[in-house]
């Protein structure tokens, strides 16, 4: 009996539970479809990378002596969707059964689970083993509990894999946070160490050829395309990170520098998202790097904690509350996305920086992504949907189960403090500590009201003030609304009028 398994963009892991127990005679299916190159218009650098890594995937499946069934984009026989495709093959190749790994996101899920009715064979959803912490898991942790905080949940994964935990099953080095440590402002002069560029084969050059052909007017530049695109490439990109940058990785994670997108960041989101990568093999090697003295324990933990902690916690998070998650509002935000997330013409240069890295990387570090387009859409009360939109299409990295709770949940506080116990909102004070942007913008940080006023500071207490019933309760915002009372009634309504002013300005294409 034939049995079709089915393998997503994301899903490029020989490891993956649809491909246990592959018989002779079953058909992997992979398929390049214009339904998810465009549900939203992802970046082109995103596309390229996943056709091309698709593409050598299923020619890694092929040497191994696998049987694949590969659909490229521009097959005069590509029905254009998932669907489509998997019903096509299904009765061309005989099978009598389908196999899939759960996908990432909720939509897909709902699809896949009505194939047994629609295509009229069974389909076995398996899970996702490839993360650390299954569906059900998180469910269980979860139960109970009145605040899903990331810190307990991350402590909870530290023993379960053992990682930087002592012989007495304590943290090494007596707590488990060090991010304390890693909030350095950035010194002069700091800069992106030299990059990886990978040499380009025929099978990525016909790809960029591709997409520049049917994908030119989309958001983002294309070209160059330095990106790894198999799992050799991306174990090169990780070796690199621990060796070369992950020791000064803890002190300048938050900091932004104008010109430099990189810093010390590791750039393999992309390829532990696509299944290049796992995530329990990245740690470690952060661990390792600890444990031989090569790399300083902020910047290990700091580095572990984003893929054994924050991941999957966001993944957890995502599934449990879905589909009513996505429907969330708690600001009731609706102001539309403004012109500059796709053009970069605004003065503000810390936007302007962060939209600009964005179009040329498909890649923006992560306090650029929270505390400078984030907190902006934050601040102004941008729709959240336009907003969780914009993130989803224009990162290499993207895809719902990691976007919409970071881009809803963290940013945006829209979820009303499922994920985080306060909003991420911060005025132009924490882009001027943590940057060199404020020194080159044609704003002035230290102002308030007047004409050149940054934008950041008057929003920042706008959105406080409209959002009062909701957030004064806080237990961690006492001090910013005992601030707030201190003001005299002329200076607050001059600050929501200066609010006003730059809400019109940023309306008009004039901020």
């Amino acid at each position: 009996m034939t049995t079709l398994r089915l393998v997503l963009g994301d899903q490029l892991s020989t490891t993956l539970s649809s491909l246990d127990d592959c018989a002779d005679g079953d058909v992997i299916l992979m398929c390049e479809v214009m339904e998810e190159a465009t549900y939203v218009r992802h970046h082109p650098k995103k596309i390229a990378f996943l056709f091309s890594a698709m593409r050598h995937f299923a020619q890694e499946l092929v040497e191994k002596g696998y049987r694949v069934v590969y659909v490229s984009l521009d097959d005069p026989e590509n029905t254009g969707s998932l669907k489509g495709e998997v019903s096509r093959i299904l009765h061309r190749e005989r099978a009598k059964r389908i196999v899939i790994t759960e996908p990432g996101e909720y939509r897909l899920l709902k699809d896949f689970e009505s194939w047994h009715t629609e295509l009229g064979v069974p389909v076995d959803i398996r899970p996702d083993t490839r993360f650390l912490c299954g569906i059900s898991e998180f469910s269980q942790w979860a139960e109970g509990r009145k605040q899903l905080r990331m810190e307990y949940f991350y402590r909870v994964m530290r023993k379960k894999y053992n990682i930087l935990i002592d012989e007495n099953g304590e943290p090494t080095g007596g707590q488990w946070n060090f991010d304390k440590e890693n909030r350095k402002s950035p010194p002069r002069g700091l800069f992106s160490p030299r990059r990886i560029s990978h040499a380009k084969d025929e099978i990525t050059r016909n790809v960029l050829s591709l997409v520049k052909e049917r994908f030119s007017n989309h958001f983002g530049h294309l070209e160059p395309f330095h990106y790894a695109i198999n799992r050799e490439q991306a174990l090169i990109e990780l070796d690199h990170f621990i060796t070369k940058l992950l020791p000064h990785f803890g002190d300048y994670q938050d900091c932004m520098v104008s010109g430099e997108p990189y810093l010390y960041h590791s750039l393999i989101s992309s390829y532990l998202n696509a299944g290049l990568l796992l995530p329990l093999e990245i740690c470690r090697q952060a661990e390792a790097a600890y444990l031989s003295g090569h790399v300083p324990l902020n910047a290990a933990e700091g580095f572990i904690r984003q893929i054994l902690g924050w991941r999957e916690y966001v993944r957890g998070v995502y599934w449990l509350h879905m589909p009513e998650y996505g429907e969330m509002n708690y600001f009731n935000a609706c102001e539309p996305l403004p012109d500059f997330y796709w053009t970069a013409d605004t003065k503000m240069t810390c936007v302007r920086e962060a939209v600009c890295h964005t179009r040329d990387h498909a890649y923006s570090h992560h306090i650029q992504r929270l505390m400078v387009t984030g907190n902006f859409a934050l601040l102004a009360g941008l729709d959240v949907r336009q907003v969780q939109e914009w993130y989803l299409a224009v990162y290499s990295d993207a895809y719902e189960w990691v976007e919409m709770p970071n881009t809803l949940g963290m940013a945006l506080f829209g979820d009303g403090g499922i994920m985080g116990s306060k909003p991420y909102a911060a005025s132009g004070k924490y882009i001027n500590k943590m940057s060199n942007f404020c020194t080159r913008c044609a704003y002035d940080v230290n102002d308030m009201t007047g004409p050149r006023a940054c934008p950041f500071n008057a929003l920042y207490w706008d959105f406080m003030a409209r959002n009062e019933a909701k957030l004064r309760p806080n237990h961690r915002l006492p001090y910013v609304y005992a601030t707030w009372d201190k003001f005299s009634p002329e200076k607050k309504q001059a600050i929501r009028e200066k609010a006003q002013s730059i809400l019109r300005d940023m309306r008009d294409n004039a901020l």
